[in-house]
């Protein structure tokens, strides 16, 4: 592995091991016509705890020599040096103060931040250089930053997304083993609303039969609006080679009687059919309508200086937009 340093594994992480590397670039250029709403990416980890069984990311871990199963979750590269690096890449006359995104592969606020304390560092020198940057995280963790981004988004725009599809705490619990509760990245929503920060929610993926009913979907939007998140961005389920086959292993170990509904469901491919996504899209615009959320509010890495004005405009207009639609039965 290129920069090694050592391999470390501690009680208080039973089962994962920290490859500690020294990068020599942590700026990470999207390739050119990639559909991503980002151009430039940081990674302080690869790998990750939170051993979401559905995370599009896994496939890269092949890339190291390890798996993109068991190892992705418990084989973590640190780069230790990340903060020092950035900074020398910031200082350069080339740089462009493009914005930032964080949070695109692998989690920044999993539980190796606590022991490895890399995001203030990274923080600190976007906000120093003038460059905006977005941050999508599970981890609660990121509520010990929050007096460092209030002061980073006094220097810069500054977007936070929270990634949260389910309110169900065992579907949660059995789908992202690593991740805090639900509850708990509400009480991170409502801490970061509180502390005058947008607060943006990834909800994806709405997994098919599982978390994609009127009831599960009415528990999601309800408790997102009341912890006062500035807009939510929800999509189905992406399943692309190297995430698909440990997916299927694990529904096949925990609900078996959808192995041949999902089987069907993606048999052409990562999305689900157009039929599928527009159904579940129109639900999504119900439930969006019916607590608040404009149709165009959501989380997304580019939306960095406009999110403070969406939630200006919600505080503004607080009342719901309720409408009726007949429950689709196509899936």
């Amino acid at each position: 592995m290129a920069g090694l340093v050592r391999s470390v594994s501690t009680p208080e992480f039973s089962g994962v091991t920290f490859h500690e590397v020294t990068a020599k670039s942590v700026l990470n250029k999207v390739a050119a016509g990639s559909r991503m709403p980002f151009e430039w990416t940081i990674n302080p980890y690869r790998g990750c705890s939170h051993a979401c069984v559905y995370c599009f990311a896994r496939k890269t871990h092949t890339y190291l020599e390890f798996d993109a199963g068991r190892d992705f979750d418990s084989q973590v590269v640190v780069k230790i040096n990340a903060a020092e690096v950035l900074r020398k890449e910031l200082a350069r006359p080339s740089w462009g103060h493009h914005q930032v995104a964080l949070g695109t592969n692998t989690d920044p606020y999993q539980r190796a931040e606590g022991r490895y304390q890399l995001m203030p560092g990274i923080i600190r020198a976007l906000a120093d250089s003038g460059t905006p940057f977005s941050i999508l995280t599970k981890g609660t963790l990121l509520s010990r930053d929050i007096p460092l981004l209030k002061h980073a988004a006094s220097q810069v725009p500054v977007d936070l997304g929270i990634s949260l599809a389910t309110m169900n705490e065992a579907l949660a619990a059995a789908v992202e083993p690593g991740t805090p509760a639900p509850r708990a990245r509400l009480k991170l929503i409502a801490r970061l609303r509180d502390a005058g920060l947008p607060c943006g929610v990834m909800a994806m993926p709405i997994l098919p039969w599982l978390s994609d009913s009127d009831d599960a979907l009415e528990a999601l939007f309800s408790a997102l609006s009341s912890a006062g998140a500035t807009g939510v961005t929800a999509g189905a389920l992406y399943l692309k080679p190297g995430t698909k086959e440990w997916f299927m292993q694990w529904l096949a170990a925990n609900h078996p009687e959808l192995t041949d509904r999902y089987l069907q469901l993606y048999s052409k491919g990562a999305y689900p059919p157009k039929e599928y996504r527009e159904w579940l899209a129109g639900r999504v615009r119900y439930f969006k309508a019916r607590h608040g959320f404009t149709a165009s509010s959501g989380f997304s890495h580019r939306h960095a200086r406009n999110h403070s004005r969406m939630a200006d405009a919600r505080q503004a207009h607080p009342e719901p937009q309720a409408f009726s639609t007949e429950q689709a039965t196509l899936f």
